[in-house]
């Protein structure tokens, strides 16, 4: 009965998100309460959540100061140069903006720290998103799955817990398993392309008054796709004609056919820095709370938070608490001026402390009424003897979905070990099947029950369902990717 609970439990929760039926907040306290009820939990339940939500509570306060933070230096125009900046290397292009995206997140995931990774990824590619009128959950997307890829390098945790659990060296487990890290990559490169092309696509058939294609392009509806990269053939561009950009993204392709078809191209109006460009928006170049004069002094305190929150030194969330009050009184010293900062980041800051407190609801319910347990102990079970050689890459793909809905903790402590075992029977090494046990990493970092992604959505702004709807096929793909380059290699063996 609890482990039937436990899957549905989950199922709903998903399946009401996905649809948007209900917020994440609703659903994660609304579904795990009822569930918990039929489980047996009774009165009870309510010192499940409590216990649940008391290890949640610094993690509420650093995505709270965390928002405030960020969204203060945003604000004061920190990173309005490097929004030019990047601009200038990438182009106006979207496929190039949202690779970049994907090797910045990749290479600041190597501290192995997904907040971190997050809060830096949104705050240096935001603004180029919302400046090009792309779509933050492309973002939310391409960082997702970088930082997830990344999180089976030694220093990351996961690989270190498989690695104590089975009692091994943790070069033992991730050195085999680097040319699947650099396969899992590949595959997230390549999506983060496919992405960009579509942004490109979508902009040009939804924004024909912004995005234009050269003079020697035939003039387009959007209706039907066609040529190189699946530029919009024929009729006119939404009622008006298609203006030649000013953008950097090339002359044009040729298509089928020989006829030229245009890469997409920005125009002069959001190339260039006029007012009207970016006015009613975040980087409003004449918004009242700019601080131009205060620049480096924001800049040098933004460094020393960064220095010290990778140093790890001082509890992270203590590190945004002070650095979100020298930041305000230095930019805002007169007390009316602060109260409508911590207004206007409001929204954010309920969206994410409210999720990461109903996220208790769920945790409390799975640990507390036994379902966790019992799930774990019921997928042990089933699975065949005459499937035991394939223990490692059954652990692989088990990884992918348990790893969602439990902590890394309990399965690499709880149910890694019991698999493990069972595989010694067959010839496995401990070895293989923590090396499997890694490669479910991508989707497990999709997890509500992760507080970096929480972050990650509320930062850039994000539904979680949308995110999830854009993310968890990909990376599930970039799992199995990582798993069968492991079984090629042989780091994963089939006993």
């Amino acid at each position: 009965m609890l482990v039937l609970l436990g899957f549905a439990m989950i199922a709903v929760f998903m399946v009401l998100i996905m649809t948007k039926k209900l917020t994440p907040v609703l659903a994660l306290i609304i579904v795990p309460t009822v569930f918990g009820l039929f489980a047996g939990a009774g009165l009870g339940i309510g010192d499940m959540v409590l216990d649940s939500m008391k290890s949640m509570t610094s993690t509420a306060a650093l995505l709270m100061f965390a928002i405030i933070y960020f969204g203060l230096m945003i604000d004061v125009g920190l990173f309005d140069p490097l929004v030019k900046f990047i601009l200038r290397k990438l182009g106006n292009d979207p496929a190039k903006v949202v690779l970049g995206t994907a090797v910045l997140a990749a290479a600041v995931s190597l501290d192995g720290d997904g907040s971190t990774t997050f809060i830096l990824t949104t705050a240096a590619m935001l603004p180029v998103y919302l400046r090009l009128k792309m779509s933050p959950v492309v973002l939310t997307c391409v960082a997702g799955l970088a930082n997830g890829t990344m999180n089976i390098l030694p220093w990351g945790g996961p690989t270190a817990r498989a690695a104590t659990a089975l009692k091994l060296d943790v070069n033992d487990v991730f050195v085999p398993m680097i040319p699947s890290l650099i396969a899992g990559l590949v595959v997230v490169f390549a999506f983060a392309w496919v992405l960009g092309m579509q942004e490109r696509n979508r902009l040009r058939a939804t924004e024909p008054d912004i995005w234009g294609v050269p003079d020697t392009a035939e003039k387009f509806d959007g209706g039907t796709e066609a040529g190189a990269g699946g530029a919009p053939a024929g009729g006119t561009a939404a009622g008006g004609t298609v203006r030649k950009g000013s953008g950097i993204l090339g002359t044009g392709a040729p298509a089928v056919g020989g006829s030229s078809v245009a890469v997409l191209e920005r125009t002069e109006t959001l190339v260039d820095d006029k007012d009207t460009a970016m006015a009613d928006t975040a980087l409003d170049p004449n918004r009242p709370t700019l601080r131009p004069k205060l620049f480096w002094f924001n800049l040098g305190l933004t460094v020393a938070v960064m220095a010290v929150l990778v140093a790890n030194v001082v509890p992270l969330p203590f590190v945004f608490m002070v650095g979100s009050a020298v930041a305000m009184l230095v930019n805002f010293p007169k007390v009316k001026d602060q109260g409508a900062q911590l207004i206007a980041h409001a929204p954010s800051i309920v969206a994410v402390v409210s999720m990461v407190m109903a996220a208790a609801v769920l945790t409390g319910v799975l640990k507390g009424t036994g379902m966790v347990e019992a799930m774990s102990a019921w997928l042990v079970q089933i699975i065949p003897t005459s499937m035991g050689p394939f223990m490692a890459v059954i652990t692989g793909v088990l990884s992918i979905p348990m790893t969602f809905f439990m902590s890394n903790d309990a399965f690499y402590f709880g149910v890694l070990p019991v698999l493990s075992e069972t595989a010694g029977h067959y010839g496995i090494s401990a070895a293989e099947m923590a090396r499997a046990s890694i490669t479910g990493q991508p989707f497990h970092l999709q997890s509500p029950l992760v507080p970096a992604i929480l972050l990650l959505v509320s930062l850039a702004r994000v539904d979680l369902g949308d995110h999830h709807k854009k993310v968890l096929w990909r990376t599930a793909v970039v799992s199995l990717v990582m798993l069968g380059v492991g079984m090629l290699t042989g780091a994963i063996g089939i006993g």
